[in-house]
């Protein structure tokens, strides 16, 4: 698994944390702290990743050092997945599944738990929750016009709009969706290879698109013949909406930590900094703490869970747990026919 762990100002620590929790030797990380964190986060940030032992030795975790400047709800969000998506491609050697995360997202599994299930599906299978049923977001997004200042300027603002409305396009259908998914690596090339153009057409319109990341995948592969029957409809986190959904999601507390459970997913979010629940996550589902490893099979000792470097690695080894019952569970749900193929792409 290829991940991209992205942050911004006094999100440091919990990136941090997360990038730890998250951490296995078969996988690749990219992570980023936008241009709004200071220039001490960032470094700070560089400093972590060069002086872990583990990282030095294999080598699979790399910083973005040039930070790009991310705007929330603009296409800048968009930009910045797909480079951390080319640096992943460029360097990061054989993977399968690209899953973008932010600091505020924390796995209720652990890798190996993750690993072990993901090795039993097609591989070509894309998780993006997606459909047409666009709704307000027609007047509210789609029509509107914005300009994200983060692709020109250095410091952060808000969108600003442009009086002008325009029309829904007609060479393509409109998705929406979750901004958090698990995309096929066949898929990612697609969309930064672009070889029939439409990966580059639909960037170019969602770059005046409100909260672009809840479109623009779900739209690039609904409208490609070659993926649009790879989708299944579901984000792989638990998020927690009023109903309706408003513009953010609760921050999850010890209150929500059965539901998280119950809802067999391998992520969650959002959490504040240091929330309390992360503690009894790491304690009773990873089986580490706070600023350690999570123990698996590539650790020669279970009990090595601390920043020092195993006396070897097994990378190949996986020792699944209750979290892989878990999780095959969920996509025993997802992938039976009535739901893979009533949900894809409508």
């Amino acid at each position: 698994i290829a991940y991209l762990i992205s942050g911004s100002k006094g999100d440091g620590e919990s990136l941090k944390r997360t990038l730890k929790a998250l951490y296995h030797p078969l996988n690749q990380y990219v992570v980023h702290l936008d241009l709004e964190a200071s220039p001490a986060e960032r470094m700070d940030l560089v400093k972590f990743v060069r002086d872990e032992p583990v990282f030095a030795k294999l080598g699979n975790v790399r910083v973005i050092v040039r930070a790009n400047l991310v705007t929330y709800r603009g296409p800048t969000m968009v930009s910045n997945t797909l480079h951390a998506a080319a640096i992943l491609l460029k360097e990061g050697g054989e993977w399968d599944w690209f899953i973008n995360l932010s600091a505020s997202d924390y796995p209720l599994v652990t890798q190996d738990d993750l690993l072990y299930t993901v090795s039993t599906i097609p591989r070509h299978l894309n998780f993006i929750e997606h459909t047409s049923d666009i709704g307000w977001k027609e007047f509210h997004r789609a029509r509107p016009l914005i300009i994200d200042p983060g692709f020109y300027s250095l410091q952060k603002s808000d969108v600003f709009w442009v009086t002008q409305k325009r029309r829904m396009p007609t060479k393509f259908k409109l998705f929406t969706g979750s901004a958090w998914m698990m995309l096929s690596r066949p898929f990612v090339e697609y969309c930064l290879w672009g070889w029939d153009n439409l990966p580059r057409t639909v960037l170019m319109y969602y770059a005046n698109f409100l909260s672009s990341p809840e479109g623009y995948f779900h739209t690039v592969i609904c409208n490609a013949n070659e993926f649009r029957n790879t989708t299944v409809n579901h984000d792989l986190h638990f998020i927690s909406w009023d109903n309706p959904p408003k513009q953010h999601p609760h921050f999850l507390t010890i209150n929500d930590y059965q539901r998280m459970i119950d809802s067999n997913s391998p992520f969650a979010r959002k959490f504040g900094h240091n929330e309390t629940v992360l503690d009894k996550i790491d304690s009773e589902l990873l089986g580490c703490n706070s600023d350690g490893f999570v123990p698996g099979g590539w650790l020669a000792n279970l009990g090595e869970t601390n920043s020092s470097v195993p006396s070897s690695v097994n990378s190949s080894e996986l020792k699944p747990g209750p979290g892989a019952e878990r999780i095959s569970r969920l996509f025993t749900n997802l992938m039976s026919e009535k739901d893979l193929h009533g949900k894809q792409c409508t």
